[in-house]
This record gives C-alpha cells, sequence and structure tokens, in this order.
C-alpha cells in the first residue's frame, strides 16, 4: 500500500465526524444538513491534498477545526445586522430606510399565520390585496388610486409599456438620469418600447422646447426628478405646473418620476425642499411614482398613484401581475403609511426620527461615548442618503477617534460582532449618533473598547 492509499484509508468518515462531540453544538446552531455539507467539503479538500501531494493532515482536530471555519465563513456570507454609525440615513448599501417597530411586528405577523391578502371578510369573497394601502395612499395624497410595485424603476418600466409603447415620450436632456447600479433612465425606456425624444440641453430646458418636440406620436410628457444629483449655476427647467398644462393642451399625459417620494416636507428640517407626492398631484401631473423605502420610509416598493382611468389601464396590464409585492411588502408598508396618517410619522419611522433627531441630543451621545472609550467630540454632518437631497447635510456631533491606521480600525470594527460601519477623515476615525439605534449603542461600545 502506498502512502497516498495509506493516508485516504486514515480518514474519518462523514458519520463519525457527524457523532463527534465537538460538533454537536455546530449541528444544533447550524442545522445538520449544513454541518454534512462542511464535512465533505473538509474530507474532499483533504483527500485532494493527498492525491496531489502524499501529504495531508488527516487527524480529526484538524479537520474540526476546518469545518467549523467553513460555518462561520457560510454564516459571515449571510445576509447580517450591523451597525451603521456612517451618518448616511438612507444608506443603500446596507439596506436604504429602516422600518418601525410597527412595521417589523406587522410584516412578523402576515409570515407567521394566514392572513386576509385576498381575502374579504365582509363578503366571505376574494378581496383585493391592494385595497387597504391604495385606501390609506388615496388619503394621505388625494389621489384617485394607487397601485405598488416592486421598485420605482419597475413602476416606471409599467407606466411607459402601458401607455406608450411604440409612442413617443418627451424627456428633458438634463433629466436623462442614472439610478443605482447603473441603470439609466434612456435603457428603461427602451425596454418598455416607448421612443425616447430628448428636447433641451443638459443644463437649460424651456417649456417651448417641449411645445416643439410634441407630435402625432406623442403619449406623455416625462419629467424625472434629480433626486440623485444637482445642477446649480446656468440652469432652466420649467415648472412641472407649466408641463402638465403644456400636456392637457396637446392631448397628452404628464407623468411625474419623483424617485425618493417625501410626503413631509424635508425644509423644516434645514435641508433642502424634496419635492412632495402631494405637490406633483396639486401641479395636474396625471401619474406619480416614486420609492417606498426612501423618504417615506417604508419597505421596498414603487409607489405609482393618480388618474383612476389610467390606475385601471396600469393594473390590467400584464406586467402588472409580473411586478406585485407580496404579503410581506403590503404588511410593511401599510403599517408605515398608518404613521403617516396618525400623524406621528416625526416620532414613529425611523428615517424621519433621524432626520429630525436634535442636534443637542445628538451631541449628549458623542459626549457619553467619548467619556466610554475615549476620543474627542467633533462637528460634522450627516447626509440623508439613498439618492434623496444631494449636496445638502444635516449639522451633527461626532465622535472622533484617533489611530495610526484608521482603514486598519475600520476593518477591526467591520470584524466585530455586530459589524460596526464608520468614516474617515483627516486621519480620524468618525462615528455618527444619528444612524446609530439606542439599542445598538451597547455592543458599539464594546466594539470600540476592543479596538481603542
Amino acid at each position: 500500500m502506498n502512502d497516498r492509499q495509506a493516508l485516504l484509508r486514515r480518514l474519518p468518515s462523514v458519520d463519525s465526524l457527524l457523532a463527534h462531540s465537538a460538533l454537536q453544538e455546530q449541528i444544533r446552531v447550524y442545522g445538520r444538513e449544513l454541518v454534512v455539507e462542511a464535512i465533505r467539503s473538509q474530507l474532499d479538500n483533504a483527500r485532494k491534498r493527498i492525491l496531489d501531494s502524499a501529504q495531508g493532515d488527516v487527524c480529526e482536530s484538524a479537520l474540526i477545526n476546518g469545518i467549523e471555519d467553513f460555518l462561520a465563513r457560510e454564516e459571515d456570507s449571510s445576509l447580517k445586522s450591523l451597525i451603521n454609525a456612517t451618518g448616511v440615513i438612507i444608506h443603500t448599501n446596507l439596506g436604504r430606510a429602516l422600518l418601525s417597530k410597527s412595521a417589523q411586528e406587522a410584516m412578523v405577523g402576515a409570515a407567521a399565520a394566514y392572513n386576509t391578502l385576498e381575502f374579504d371578510l365582509a363578503t366571505g369573497k376574494r378581496g383585493s390585496r391592494l385595497a387597504q394601502a391604495s385606501q390609506m395612499l388615496r388619503d394621505l395624497t388625494g389621489a384617485e388610486d394607487a397601485l405598488v410595485v416592486n421598485n420605482n424603476a419597475s413602476a416606471l418600466i409599467l407606466i411607459l409599456s402601458a401607455l406608450a409603447k411604440e409612442r413617443e415620450v418627451v424627456i428633458s436632456r438634463g433629466q436623462l438620469v442614472e439610478i443605482g447600479g447603473g441603470f439609466r433612465i434612456p435603457a428603461i425606456m427602451r425596454e418598455s418600447g416607448a421612443k425616447l425624444v430628448e428636447v433641451g440641453a443638459t443644463n437649460r430646458t424651456r417649456i417651448s422646447d417641449y411645445e416643439a418636440a410634441l407630435a402625432d406620436r406623442s403619449a406623455m410628457i416625462l419629467r424625472v426628478h434629480s433626486s440623485n444629483f444637482k445642477q446649480i449655476g446656468f440652469v432652466e427647467q420649467p415648472a412641472l405646473a407649466e408641463l402638465t398644462a403644456l400636456a392637457r393642451s396637446r392631448g397628452v399625459l404628464a407623468v411625474d418620476d419623483l424617485g425618493s417620494g417625501a410626503l413631509i416636507d424635508t425644509a423644516q428640517f434645514g435641508l433642502d425642499h424634496e419635492p412632495t407626492v402631494q405637490e406633483s398631484l396639486a401641479a395636474g401631473a396625471d401619474l406619480v411614482c416614486f420609492s417606498g423605502d426612501k423618504l417615506l420610509g417604508g419597505p421596498q416598493a414603487g409607489i405609482i398613484l393618480g388618474k383612476l382611468n389610467l390606475l385601471s389601464q396600469l393594473k390590467r396590464h400584464s406586467l402588472a401581475r409580473a411586478l406585485r409585492v407580496d404579503k410581506l411588502t403590503y404588511a410593511a408598508l401599510i403599517a408605515t403609511l398608518e404613521h403617516y396618517r396618525r400623524g406621528e410619522a416625526l416620532q414613529k419611522a425611523p428615517v424621519w426620527q433621524m432626520i429630525s433627531r436634535p442636534l443637542h441630543d445628538i451631541r449628549e451621545t458623542a459626549e457619553k461615548w467619548a467619556e466610554e472609550v475615549g476620543g474627542s467630540v467633533v462637528g460634522g454632518e450627516s447626509t440623508v442618503g439613498g439618492g434623496s437631497l444631494p449636496g445638502t447635510a444635516l449639522p451633527t456631533a461626532l465622535l472622533a477617534l484617533a489611530s495610526e491606521s484608521p482603514n486598519r480600525a475600520l476593518e477591526r470594527l467591520r470584524q466585530t460582532n455586530p459589524p460596526v460601519i464608520a468614516r474617515i477623515a483627516d486621519g480620524r476615525v468618525l462615528l455618527d449618533p444619528r444612524t446609530v439605534l439606542p439599542e445598538q449603542e451597547t455592543d458599539l461600545l464594546a466594539a470600540l473598547k476592543s479596538i481603542v
């Protein structure tokens, strides 16, 4: 028997490793199937090393260590909760808007039991999954009807596919934006089958440019709000009311893609004014679409509001079923909208809690952290993020930690449990209390103490 065969024979079996006392806790935590996968992976690696070089560590302790490392990597690769100390409120890479406690509980309730998703308790017959959310959106905005799809890009594709396929859509060159992930408005429009007609210049578009472009094949004027960038200087765009008046006079639709979808005026918090959904509808837009997980502060969704006859066409379109949302999204959306209906969004929706949090309260928290872990408290800025209100910021107070290697400090914070995400400026590690939840403070301080 050669060396390779001898080493291969010494490898333990899957069953013997499963019965090992050191793996019983792993089986309880990760489940038998994943542990079996980890065992087989480590045994395969050991066999490969033996066959390649007639060498390999076949002792059980080495294999157990490899199995535990495999399981730890699997855990790290899954969706994981973390602490956002960056000060970016709607952080796209960290999951965008946080849901309120009520929205979280509503999702759990919808997942844990059968529910009235498409059942009418009064009649005992099939109902509409959209009924409650639609009624709440109508009450809050004054729209005639509403539809919910899975994100705002989907909302725009549905609108264009149902109402402008093989027809022309007039849009300003200054509004041919790119949204997250490299997706661009012109590409979305091509996928819908609509023909893009660009008017004006990058920085200046007048109402006369739209007038000259409208023709027999025109289906709509589309305005796309520049929610993720800002133009300054020699710029001009007609007001939405001008566009809607022109659209009515020429028999075409006026559609407003708002992006962020604020229902509350952001100017009251010292930010720039973000156009609200109510303002777009009041200006005469036939349809308005926006995201559910940005300034609305709810789950990922695309919301379409507007004229009853147009929403009826959208609901009948074949794409509407492909783009519809599930019971969990509806549960979270309804709970979020309920905060607005009760006038408690500033107190209950995390996005608005963070935006409206007083500076003195943030400073007190930063000073408490400094007493615990050292460092100093410095002034700084928080941003809304998520492609909302570019170029504007909220004053904040930051915990600043000196470090010989700030990048290494950030790396170590990312390795804590839960991970902490911070930022660097002027060679210091900065942490913003605005985006740290009160229940996360103990874990945050423990993480900071471990690296200071």
